[in-house]
């Protein structure tokens, strides 16, 4: 019998403990960043263009060719940590569920070649340091030429 109650007493100690482990975990993957496009919230992968890199939501990495091999990494290469995420075409990959997006890069490369562009974008956030003066619009090649009615998704 004593042993029966000391064998309850574990059980029960590893039940509670795991019951408070489950609930007391609280993970955040898959924000996306303030340069993705708007109204893909369930998207994990971003193809782009012109950079020839995916980037994962889920993990926060850019995938791209490095010494002929595919690496995944925080920050993109140097050739491109200048590069303005916010004006860059993102191909928003919905068709694909699997860990490595460049299986099928051959296909994305000649699908989606450098200087893409298909339906206009609206990124999540504003670049930083932009957006405070409600005048402070973008107007560049190809950005809102008077097409439309001008009752955007963005604020104003």
């Amino acid at each position: 019998m004593k042993s029966l109650k000391h064998l309850l007493t574990i059980f029960s100690f590893f039940a509670l403990s795991f019951s408070y482990a489950q609930v007391s975990v609280n993970v955040n993957i898959g924000t996306p960043p303030a340069w993705g496009p708007s109204g893909y919230d369930n998207a994990r992968y971003y193809y782009l263009p012109d950079l020839d890199t995916y980037y994962d939501v889920n993990t926060s990495n850019y995938i791209y060719v490095s010494n002929g091999q595919w690496i995944r990494a925080r920050s993109l290469p140097r050739v491109y940590r200048n590069y303005d995420l916010y004006n860059e075409y993102k191909v928003v990959l919905t068709d694909y569920r699997g860990d490595r997006p460049y299986d099928n890069y051959k296909v994305h490369k000649v699908k989606y070649g450098k200087g893409y562009k298909g339906s206009p974008q609206k990124t999540i956030g504003q670049r930083p340091g932009k957006g405070n003066n409600k005048h402070d619009h973008d107007h560049g090649p190809g950005k809102d030429k008077g097409h439309g009615n001008g009752h955007g998704k963005g604020k104003h």
